[in-house]
């Protein structure tokens, strides 16, 4: 037993002189080295069996995101530039700046709707006499030309202009009509809106009900000639938007278009609307004056197949601005085909489905992305 011990001490003894010595600590040193790296080989090994795969993951939703953006903006982007060879320019009211003697001033494509011109169009304001369009409209609508419409007292004793209808008689209700669209009569107005509703501030509700069903957003009618009324009042918007819708109607667009006629006793009737006989193109239209209102026009012009809705509130000069606004319309019209014909390389264009151009903008950008997308991935 003592030798078995001897011999390890001495084993022992001579490990620790071996490592004492320069190339046991060499050794020593070597395979200390030899094992720190093996444990480096493993630690890569283990962590490239992880990490390519979460880089890759990562790059791949960054990847997808960002073309998901990509192809959001080029949809816009491409949406845009297809929208804007079809769109007509909206009309800078500094254009005629100095040229027009009216508070506010609408002008709009009759076939589209497309805004041409635009002056405070949504400013309110009196309508005065042009207001009868819609009262004219409703009577259309409502009565037989030749069924009796009887005038009362208050009726009659409205103030010019007037056809001087005289109470207690009755009217046929064709002629009250003409006198309201033709020779702008306060009395005929009255009494047709008591034939309909019973009374003129029930027939006002209902104008101002009509109205809105025409496309009207700020017209509120409290009588039935124009006359000024606290809380009365219409834009410029608004009367072009319901001339024009009221023009589909044949006969309402018949009379509108009647320069004169006479009624069924004889009476001459003369139509306020002297832009039929002066200005080109003229095809109907209304006026209206009172001191609130200042001078006031709504009427339709066509030429050359094109049609536009001129309406104007608050005029000094009603005459020279009708015919100002009338001529800048049409040339604006012009414009928009012309550059219609650029677009489509020489062909045509006098009216646009925007519901097709919509759905072709759509069809369009998908397409052109799709071949991007192609690009990408050859």
């Amino acid at each position: 037993m003592a030798s078995f011990f001897s011999r390890r001490l001495l084993s022992v003894a001579l490990f620790v002189c071996l490592l004492a010595s320069p190339a046991g600590a060499q050794l020593h040193a070597k395979t200390v080295k030899n094992q720190a790296e093996k444990a480096k080989v493993v630690s890569l090994r283990s962590t490239h069996k992880v990490a390519p795969d979460q880089r890759k993951g990562k790059i791949a939703k960054k990847q997808k995101r960002h073309a998901k953006v990509a192809a959001r903006v080029s949809v816009q982007e491409l949406k845009r530039k297809v929208a804007e060879s079809y769109t007509v320019p909206t009309e800078v009211s500094s254009e005629l700046q100095g040229k027009l003697t009216c508070r506010s001033a609408y002008i709009m494509d009759a076939k589209t709707g497309k805004v041409l011109y635009d002056r405070s169009a949504d400013r309110p304001g009196q309508p005065a006499s042009t207001i009868k369009i819609i009262t004219g409209l409703i009577a259309v609508e409502s009565l037989n030309n030749k069924e009796m419409v009887p005038t009362s007292a208050y009726a009659a004793n409205m103030p010019a202009s007037k056809v001087y209808l005289k109470k207690g008689q009755s009217y046929q209700a064709s002629d009250l009509i003409n006198a309201v669209l033709l020779a702008s009569a306060n009395d005929a107005s009255v009494a047709l809106a008591e034939k309909v509703a019973g009374s003129e501030p029930a027939f006002a509700r209902l104008m101002t009900k009509k109205a809105e069903a025409l496309g009207a957003q700020n017209t509120i009618c409290k009588s039935a000639n124009g006359l000024t009324r606290e809380g009365q009042q219409t834009t410029a918007r608004d009367l072009a938007t319901v001339f024009n819708r009221a023009m589909h109607n044949p006969e309402f667009a018949e009379r509108m278009s009647t320069v004169q006629v006479h009624t069924s006793d004889g009476k001459l009737l003369r139509s306020h609307n002297k832009a039929l006989w002066t200005l080109d193109g003229a095809v109907g239209g209304k006026t209206g004056y009172t001191a609130a209102a200042g001078k006031t026009y709504v009427g339709k012009f066509q030429r050359n197949g094109q049609a536009i809705i001129v309406a104007l509130l608050g005029s000094a000069s009603m005459w020279d601005d009708i015919a100002t606004l009338v001529e800048h319309g049409f040339a604006k019209q012009e414009m928009a085909l012309r550059q219609h014909e650029d677009v489509t390389g020489g062909v045509q264009v006098s009216q646009v489905n925007q519901k097709n151009v919509v759905k072709g903008q759509d069809q369009y950008a998908m397409l052109t992305l799709t071949g991007q997308k192609k690009k990408a991935h050859l």
